[in-house]
């Protein structure tokens, strides 16, 4: 199937969030062909460039989201009245006070939010972008009024010109989805599924998608997005209040109504999915699948018989103050009083932005205050017991080699998601001592030892019962490596998101009409094949590269409709002859008098039926659907009799030059589905021409006899009587009314019916009363009724 991967600041970008899980993600599912939609939020992650892309990828679209607004086309008067009151009400929905919990009950706000933002999303559409009306004045002022409305938040009263504009800003990047081309035909509208890797912004396009195409969204969050935007309130542009207050009300929004559109939802873990949940996500919707980690490069680490310095802590992640190493080293210094010998080494990645490269430096000065340099005697110089180092130094050169530093592995965050870090040191097959945040405890199970975070006292004592106990610490290590090989790996994870494919393709399909070039739809036009793995259509390739406001990479694309098979597109030629099976087999030649679009219907002795005995006529240029002819092989079409001269009968028999399937025949050019033959129009009259009447009384009467019975015995009237006097009930029947087009002589095909039998040289003959050649009986036009299968 085809994916849209859609990732806000993350993959394909080398520095990128959830770079390693798309990637094993893409790389997994190789079969499966993937365009990414990718969001950038600085110039450094664009200038450091992609990661090598797998060959599942056939596209990638990228748009920024940190540079300023392009100017665009200006909006007419209406378009700007237009825009100022969605964007009026997009407002008020942020402000207006929340009467019920989401999810408890319908909230209107939501109504009144999810129409402002596809409102906007069609003005955007229809204007070519809104990204300049998003930071203008129009916009501000809508923001303020309805800050400055009755019932409005306090926080929001409070607010400021610069808190509005800061807020206006923030809105506009976020919203900054709405104006790019991905939705167009080659785009996300020929995905059959969107993925997108977060919520907010990066779900947006898969939003649109939903709406103008139906194409199913799977969301994928291991970090909820609201929950990021509460923790980084304390950020220096959004630290007044009413900025935090009005941020957090529309990411609220915007994702109650990502939760309401998508297919399914995929937390990381049990604490985000009660984040979804509290947020409106239906409890039916969530799926729980764990990230997936490489867990190979442990292998030999986990494997190993040797334990790591035994009287070692180890600290290893990135260095932030929501790790609380401040925590960490006090409950060190409690350690090192009962255990004098013991050592911590904290082990991280380098330091990235003035913030983390500030706390580090806090750390390194707390770090001396308490543990002044040591010497082991007069002339030594003093050695530090804690240590700061980076990964891929000499003594640290990877992250298998950080975990079996020591004895015991130390997590000490205040906030933490998914603990990365304590997944991998289980995969070390490492005893751990961790707080109570985020997933850990569902994380670790019972392989590990859990405290309360902020409490040095509880983080000391765990660790010195570890200390003390080394088989525990290994009986910990070894359950710890288990539960990871079987919840964290990455063979899991991909399995996973294989089996939710398939399922939200089953439930919800795309719905695509395709078309001829007359605007008829083309039924069968997506077979199932279309779903198998690789290509199995024919068609010829072609590379092209697309352009638009995003950038682009070379595409291969197949000839035609993408997901139309060379022998569903519209017949070109009129006339070509299709050799069909081996009995009965034939073309259709001119237009059937029948519905359009449908199988062509005939008469069969008089009345509706639909033949018969054996044979297929396949459709012509201009016949819709199958049609069947009546006995033996020979030219269901224009043509008379040139395919076969051979039938089952004699020499007016089935397969002859005017026997059923002949020129006269059945599905011939005057029998069903020829242009003077047998069908139904849209009146529900029924068109029968003399000559078709004729065709059929001759292969009525080419039937022979049973052998054993005679004329009497299988209820045919003898030669010269009426045959309504034998009591045959099948012959008290009225002929239908008779509609020609065209007289009968008119028709130079009629010509057929006085030609010469080519087998014997007698001249066929409608005669009722002439001699069957293989029995010397006289031969009796039985008609068959109304749906009876001619034998």
């Amino acid at each position: 199937m085809r994916i849209g991967l859609l990732t806000e600041g993350g993959y394909p970008y080398v520095s990128g969030e959830a770079r390693l899980w798309c990637d094993r993600l893409v790389r997994g599912l190789g079969p499966h062909e993937f365009d990414l939609y990718a969001l950038s939020r600085s110039r450094r992650q664009e200038e450091e460039g992609w990661v090598r892309l797998p060959r599942g990828v056939t596209r990638v679209r990228t748009a920024p989201l940190w540079t300023p607004p392009e100017e665009g086309p200006a909006l007419g008067r209406r378009a700007r009245r237009r825009f100022a009151a969605l964007y009026a009400e997009l407002a008020a929905a942020l402000t207006e006070p929340r009467p019920v919990p989401p999810g408890e009950e319908h909230a209107p706000q939501a109504d009144r939010f999810r129409n402002a933002l596809y409102g906007l999303a069609d003005l955007a559409r229809t204007e070519g972008g809104l990204a300049a009306a998003l930071r203008s004045e129009t916009a501000v002022r809508a923001l303020e009024r309805a800050c400055r409305a009755p019932g409005a938040p306090r926080a929001a009263q409070l607010a400021r010109v610069g808190d509005l504009l800061d807020v206006t800003a923030h809105i506009e990047r976020a919203l900054r989805p709405l104006s790019l081309d991905w939705y167009a035909e080659d785009g996300l509208a020929a995905a059959d599924l969107s993925h997108a890797a977060s919520g907010g912004s990066a779900a947006l396009p898969g939003l649109l998608a939903q709406r103008l195409h139906g194409v199913p969204l799977l969301v994928t969050e291991y970090g909820v997005q609201l929950r990021a935007h509460y923790l980084g309130a304390g950020d220096a542009s959004r630290s007044a209040p009413a900025v935090r207050a009005l941020l957090a009300a529309f990411h609220g929004r915007l994702a109650e109504e990502v939760y309401a559109r998508a297919a399914l939802i995929t937390p990381g873990n049990s604490h985000a999915r009660r984040w979804q949940e509290r947020c409106g996500a239906e409890r039916a919707k969530l799926r729980l699948v764990y990230p997936g980690m490489d867990a190979a490069r442990f292998a030999e680490a986990g494997e190993s018989t040797g334990r790591g310095d035994q009287e070692t802590l180890v600290w290893i992640g990135r260095v932030d103050p929501a790790k609380d190493l401040v925590c960490l080293l006090h409950a060190f210094a409690a350690v090192r009083r009962e255990r004098p010998g013991v050592r911590l080494r904290v082990i991280g990645a380098p330091a990235e932005g003035e913030e983390a490269a500030a706390y580090l430096a806090q750390c390194r000065v707390l770090a001396a205050q308490l543990f002044p340099d040591e010497a082991a005697g007069a002339h030594e110089v003093g050695v530090n017991p804690v240590s700061f180092e980076e990964i891929g130094s000499p003594e640290v050169p990877d992250l298998a080699a950080a975990y079996t530093a020591g004895a015991v592995v130390v997590l000490s965050s205040v906030v933490e998601g998914f603990p990365i870090s304590l997944v991998e040191s289980m995969f070390c097959g490492r005893a751990t001592v961790s707080t109570d945040v985020g997933a850990v405890v569902e994380v670790i199970g019972g392989t590990g030892l859990v405290v309360p975070p902020r409490n040095p006292r509880a983080l000391a004592e765990a660790c010195l019962g570890l200390l003390r106990d080394p088989a525990r610490r290994a009986r910990l290590g070894a359950a710890a490596r288990a539960r990871a090989l079987e919840l964290f790996t990455v063979e899991q994870n991909i399995e996973a998101f294989r089996a939710l494919y398939l399922e939200i393709v089953s439930h919800c399909p795309v719905p695509r009409e395709l078309l001829d070039a007359a605007g008829e739809p083309l039924p069968f036009a997506v077979p199932a094949e279309v779903h198998l793995p690789g290509h199995w259509t024919a068609a010829e390739t072609a590379e092209t590269t697309e352009g638009g406001e995003s950038g682009e990479r070379p595409v291969r694309r197949r000839a035609g409709h993408p997901r139309r098979p060379s022998w569903a597109r519209t017949p070109t030629s009129s006339g070509g002859r299709v050799r069909a099976g081996a009995a009965g087999g034939g073309t259709a030649g001119a237009p059937a008098a029948g519905l359009p679009g449908g199988p062509a219907r005939g008469l069969s002795g008089g009345l509706t039926g639909e033949t018969t005995q054996r044979g297929w006529g396949a459709a012509g240029a201009e016949g819709r659907g199958p049609l069947k002819s009546l006995a033996g092989g020979g030219t269901s079409g224009a043509e008379s009799g040139s395919e076969t001269d051979s039938g089952i009968d004699s020499a007016s028999g089935t397969g002859s030059a005017s026997g059923t399937g002949s020129a006269s025949g059945t599905g011939s050019a005057s029998g069903i589905g020829s242009a003077s033959g047998i069908g139904l129009v849209p009146d529900g009259d029924v068109a029968v021409d003399s000559a078709g009447v004729a065709a059929r009384a001759l292969a009525a009467e080419a039937r022979p006899e049973p052998m054993g019975h005679t004329a009497a015995e299988s209820g045919k009237a003898p030669a010269g009587e009426d045959p309504r006097a034998a009591g045959d009930p099948q012959l008290d029947w009225e002929s239908p009314p008779l509609a020609q087009e065209s007289p009968p002589e008119a028709d130079p095909r009629a010509a057929d019916l006085r030609a010469a039998d080519p087998r014997t040289g007698d001249p066929w003959t409608a005669d009722p009363q002439a001699t069957d050649p293989r029995t010397a009986a006289p031969r009796t036009a039985v008609p068959v009724a109304a749906g009876e299968v001619a034998r």
